[in-house]
């Protein structure tokens, strides 16, 4: 039995519709999953239209009637109760609560099993906290909707390279104050597994320093001698190949041209993001780990400016689809 796939086509307002026509559009991406798309007709349609591809799908009233071991992927056809035209390339409450109303259809088919993991197109921030969103982001959303109350973390990934922080969308301010062994270590935690459900065997993880320089001996900070180090070290002793930590200004370069590491574990969000991006914006995944269901998304936004263009690139969409099947594998095994 192939893996089941819930795919949702994203904020009307962006570049989504388009990004998941040209992913389903290949043939090959058909035949690994069963797709179950989550979505507007309508909104489909119009992606594929922007794209200029097309593929053949079946209508259907819920998840149970939905294809299997097919090539042919299924839709359900969902739409907000005020159906209404959607305003395009710019944030809006509609946009964000149809984001949110698919999110919610899509996570109970995949808590359930009835689909193996989620894939989702770019949704806009703005849109979503418009239409009610109270947490900061939607991971944290996620966990809510799941009733999940154990640790979780972003990752983002780009290629074979994974990363993890130990803070995320909190000001600089007050990262030092929240780096503690415990959160370290479970960041390490989290990668590692992550990575393993990934198919990826013995991951190797690199842990970032905090302070320019590692610190250089403790001159511009200690956080590396009196937090870093020995969580590097539990993490360690529970069997964990962790090494560091390393300054953050070049243990990226070792990643990636040496492949020293397999995940990197950041302390806060731009100390990875911006290296990440740099390497290749349009090739990055974000991965909601540690949640009990499997979930990925392109690390891009909406793209509100290129909206109806027809060349958004489809290659973080792709990779973001081989990461869920390999997690929906993992999962089904």
């Amino acid at each position: 039995m192939k893996p089941r796939i819930a795919v949702l086509l994203g904020d009307p307002a962006g570049i989504g519709p388009e990004l998941i026509a040209r992913l389903i559009a290949r043939p090959e991406n058909r035949a690994r999953a069963d797709l179950l798309i989550v979505g507007d007709k309508r909104e489909l349609e119009k992606g594929m239209a922007i794209a200029q591809q097309r593929f053949e799908y079946v209508v259907v009233e819920n998840e149970a009637d939905a294809e299997r071991d097919s090539d042919t992927p299924s839709l359900i056809d969902f739409r907000l109760t005020d159906d209404a035209p959607y305003e395009r390339a710019l944030s809006t409450e509609r946009g964000g609560r149809y984001s949110l109303e698919a999110f919610k259809k899509a996570l109970a088919m995949t808590q359930a099993n009835v689909t193996n993991a989620m894939l989702f197109a770019p949704v806009n921030k703005t849109s979503l906290h418009m239409a009610g969103m109270e947490t900061n982001d939607e991971m944290e959303w996620f966990a809510r909707q799941l009733d999940y109350s154990g640790a979780f973390c972003e990752f983002n990934v780009l290629d074979e390279l994974w990363t993890s922080r130990v803070t995320s969308h909190i000001a600089l301010k007050g990262v030092s104050e929240r780096l503690s062994e415990q959160r370290i270590v479970g960041a390490v935690q989290l990668i590692h597994d992550g990575l393993e459900r990934a198919g990826v065997a013995s991951p190797r993880i690199a842990v970032c320093g905090f302070n320019p320089h590692n610190g250089d001996n403790g001159a511009f900070g200690r956080e590396e001698i009196d937090v870093i180090a020995p969580a590097v070290d539990k993490a360690r002793s529970l069997g964990y190949d962790a090494r560091g930590p390393f300054p953050a200004d070049t243990i990226f370069v070792r990643a990636r041209d040496q492949k020293a590491f397999d995940g990197v574990v950041t302390m806060y969000h731009d100390q990875g993001q911006i290296a990440m991006k740099l390497m290749g914006f349009w090739r990055g995944v974000t991965v909601h780990g540690g949640l009990p269901v499997p979930i990925t998304t392109p690390a891009h936004g909406t793209a509100f400016d290129i909206h109806g263009q027809g060349r958004a690139d489809v290659g973080a969409t792709q990779k973001a689809f081989d990461i869920a099947l390999s997690m929906a594998q993992a999962r089904l095994a």
